[in-house]
């Protein structure tokens, strides 16, 4: 990511800004999300409540938010303590998902 781009949609987290020395500081664990019933997300859950495992510096802006949800993606999960977006996903698409953190840490 470019720190100097005028548009930063995927930025820093704000916590991440200050970190200089970057060993075991990233957002580590298990994180709760809210699905949005209606959404993709919510049929393959089943749930509208998940925990998922993160390993990131990194997070949607916000800020940006609007412009992509006026042009059809939708925010279909959210960590209900920070607002961050953990999922989205296009609804006309026939399977376009993406997600913040990483599911492949809970598979067997």
């Amino acid at each position: 990511m470019n720190p100097d781009t005028p548009d930063p949609v995927i930025d820093l987290m704000e916590s991440q800004k200050q970190v200089t020395a970057k060993g075991g500081t990233m957002r580590l664990g298990a994180y709760p999300c809210t699905i949005t019933e209606g959404t993709l997300a919510h049929t393959i859950y089943g749930t509208t409540h998940i925990s998922e495992r993160h390993r990131h510096r990194w997070e949607f802006n916000n800020a940006y938010l609007s412009q992509y949800e006026q042009a059809g993606m939708v925010a279909s999960g959210k960590n209900p303590e920070s607002n961050l977006v953990e999922i989205v996903e296009l609804p006309n698409h026939p399977f376009f998902i993406g997600v913040q953190y990483h599911p492949e840490l809970k598979a067997r």
